[in-house]
């Protein structure tokens, strides 16, 4: 089975001529690569085709590296990604169940990641940042999803082209309407923990948070577009916390009571606090990066909490793929 694996970037940088290498190393046979860049600056990757499309977002990248794809399954692959050795053949024996439509895996941090880098991934890999969401990024059991993120998505080529490939009018959250198309069509959304590639972090704390803000706006305006997926009580505890901050600090100033209810919510988020931090220092052995997550954590719950009420109280999404 070809798989043609898809890459959108704004141009060849240090991570696509690292991933290039680790994608030459598969252990796979049947495989190419195709990497589109907004502009030919005459830069060449060994085995690899580089489609220059001008200056187009992300979702339409992958439209259009779809059209020129000869492969039976997409393997959509973020340019700050690269895989495991056995990626594509952990992938591929999933779609020799006809009921399998897609296939995901973990993004990892890489060992080699900046110190801050980590940290930013130790915020997403935390159990108080990602809840049940965790397996996005580290490897947990395999199960079947309904929602999974284009950095490491495979989808029947066949299939991506019946539902119209990714909605072009989102980004970030495209894969949310490509995966609900998919499921509308009855087919699986298979989570696989050996289907692993590495992501590279966006640093603590600005870039991180940046990207934080992103996500929550699109998420919050999926509330009302998309509710299947996205109108789930998870998405909306950071907002919660963040309006129990505003309020109850005001509040707490005229009651007893209402301040020793508070006092008690915060004691608890302080000692939840501390737990993932301790859990970081445990499962790292690296005190420092554990107590970096704690403003980490705190930052990344205010920062998306307040960006996700923005989008649900918004009348239209962003077009952040022209920001960054």
């Amino acid at each position: 089975m070809k798989v043609s694996i898809i890459i959108p970037v704004k141009e060849i940088n240090h991570y696509i001529v690292e991933g290039n290498r680790h994608l030459l190393g598969l252990d796979y046979d049947d495989f190419e690569i195709i990497v589109l860049p907004d502009r030919d600056t005459g830069v060449r990757l060994p085995c690899t085709r580089i489609i220059a499309t001008g200056p187009l977002g992300p979702a339409e990248k992958r439209d259009l590296g779809a059209r020129y794809a000869k492969g039976e399954v997409l393997a959509f692959l973020d340019d700050d990604a690269y895989p495991s050795r056995e990626w594509l053949k952990k992938a591929v024996r999933h779609f020799k169940d006809s009921g399998v439509g897609a296939v995901g895996g973990p993004g990892i941090t890489p060992s080699d990641n900046s110190f801050m880098q980590k940290a930013s991934g130790a915020v997403l890999s935390s159990w108080l940042t990602s809840a049940g969401y965790i397996y996005r990024y580290i490897p947990t059991t395999y199960r079947e999803v309904d929602d999974f993120p284009s950095v490491n998505l495979f989808v029947r080529k066949e299939l991506f082209e019946r539902v119209g490939g990714f909605d072009t009018g989102y980004w970030p959250g495209e894969d949310t309407k490509l995966c609900l198309d998919i499921k509308k069509m009855g087919l699986k959304i298979i989570y696989d923990p050996e289907v692993l590639v590495y992501h590279h972090r966006r640093p603590l704390f600005l870039p991180h948070l940046k990207q934080i803000a992103r996500y929550a706006f699109q998420r919050g305006y999926f509330v009302k577009v998309f509710p299947d997926t996205s109108r789930r009580p998870a998405y909306f505890v950071p907002s919660a916390f963040l309006v129990l901050l505003v309020v109850g600090t005001a509040l707490s100033t005229m009651s007893t009571t209402f301040f020793l209810a508070y006092s008690g919510v915060i004691t608890i988020y302080t000692i939840a606090l501390v737990t993932a931090s301790v859990t970081t220092v445990l499962s790292t052995g690296d005190v420092r990066l554990g107590i970096t997550v704690i403003p980490g954590i705190f930052l990344t719950h205010i920062i998306y909490g307040y960006n996700f009420l923005r989008g649900l109280l918004s009348t239209k999404s962003k077009d952040y793929h022209r920001m960054v």
